[in-house]
């Protein structure tokens, strides 16, 4: 069950990032294993969500995806297009540019 829209996102790509072969699922389940463990006993299970995102942006850098930087730029994106966007109307890339 997902929380927020974000997690069944989060989800998906790693799903989508599999099947086409991008990682394997042990490696998959290794690199969350390493995020989860890496939290310790202060975790109380409602980050795991984060320990997905982080495992898949890990994974995407690792095999060359998309480089950090790449990612950065990306969240940065969102953030201004987030912040663009009217309550209640979809988030769209570029938008920020509009205002």
């Amino acid at each position: 069950m997902f929380r927020e829209p974000w997690e069944a996102q989060a989800f998906a790509m790693a799903v989508e990032l599999h099947a086409r072969g991008a990682f394997t699922w042990p490696e998959w389940a290794h690199a969350l294993s390493r995020e989860i463990a890496a939290a310790g006993a202060r975790d109380s299970g409602e980050d795991y969500y984060l320990h997905w995102l982080a495992a898949l942006e890990k994974l995407v850098t690792e095999k060359s995806l998309a480089s950090a930087r790449e990612l950065s730029e990306r969240k940065d994106q969102w953030d201004r297009a987030a912040r663009a966007t009217p309550h209640g109307e979809p988030i769209v890339l570029g938008r920020e540019a509009e205002s």
